[in-house]
């Protein structure tokens, strides 16, 4: 049997802590979802405004039927792992335990988004290297094979259309907390370098225009109620629209996790994050104030 990577995750208030435990140990994982190469010995669990105490029970006795320790410790969560999986739904938290984390000296995959505001993420970012860290962060739509093909088709998009849901946080921004994911979309296609966005708010949910450098332009539609993901990739000739098939959102993002945990370089930057999060940042600084926000 292959040698598994030892994972410690902090945090359990999302569902991604089961979801990507379920795909690396239970025993009735289907195949096409499995991933090798990996296992959760721990997990810290802490009541936020996005998980009560009951649903933390509920979970902490599924990921204790898959052989996780889960504690209220730190110390104990990080003691016996080999790598860190930073778990917390409420983007509020990021930096606290990103913080704790920083001394360890271990991988660090921080889940999305990078932080709850651009001030907040930037202080990760001077953590993660004036500590040397090496940190993954990313939200599992860039990884969706309809993107990535759309991409391809169209290397050096000039335009893209991304849209996604507009879910309600129980605390702080909903463009942060959930219009990461289209965001991230938006990034993986143009790539750095945007300049601004402007954003409203309708009774629909939210629209993005965000401004890249010579006319280039990017579009995301946050829409609440909805659980499509998709988008178009275009330049002056060429359009590549694809629409997302979510069935391998966690065990295809989880492969990379697993990767980078092994030595491969991140599939996304710490770079693409920060800007992934700056431009959520403006979108809501946008929102209120009805006027654009440079980032």
């Amino acid at each position: 049997m292959a040698r598994e990577i030892r994972i410690g995750m902090v945090g359990l208030d999302t569902s991604h802590s089961v979801a990507f435990t379920r795909c690396l140990q239970a025993p009735d994982v289907p195949e096409n979802q499995k991933v090798e190469g990996a296992r959760v010995i721990s997990c810290m669990r802490f009541e936020t405004p996005f998980q009560d105490k009951k649903g933390l029970d509920d979970r902490q006795k599924q990921l204790e039927e898959w052989g996780v320790l889960v504690t209220e410790d730190f110390d104990e969560a990080v003691a016996e792992c080999e790598a860190i999986m930073l778990e917390i739904n409420d983007p509020a938290y990021h930096l606290e335990y990103f913080r704790k984390c920083a001394g360890l000296g271990k991988p660090i995959f921080l889940d999305k988004p990078m932080a709850d505001n651009r001030t907040n993420a930037r202080a990760i970012y001077k953590l993660a290297k004036d500590n040397n860290l090496r940190v993954f962060s990313a939200s599992s739509l860039r990884f969706v094979p309809g993107l990535i093909e759309s991409c391809e088709a169209v290397p050096n998009a000039r335009y893209t259309y991304t849209y996604g849901p507009l879910g309600k946080a129980p605390a702080g921004s909903s463009i942060v907390w959930y219009g990461v994911h289209a965001f991230e979309m938006l990034e993986r296609a143009m790539g750095q370098g945007a300049i601004g966005v402007v954003a409203k708010r309708d009774k629909a949910g939210v629209v993005a225009i965000v401004e890249y450098p010579d006319n280039r332009r990017g579009v995301v539609e946050l829409t609440e109620g909805s659980s499509a993901y998709g988008g178009c990739v275009r330049d002056k000739g060429k359009a590549a629209p694809y629409i997302c098939d979510n069935s391998r959102l966690y065990p295809d993002e989880l492969e990379k996790v697993v990767e980078f945990f092994n030595g491969a370089e991140p599939a996304a930057s710490l770079d693409d994050a920060l800007e992934i999060t700056a431009m959520l940042d403006a979108a809501e600084r946008s929102v209120n104030s009805g006027k654009p926000e440079a980032l």
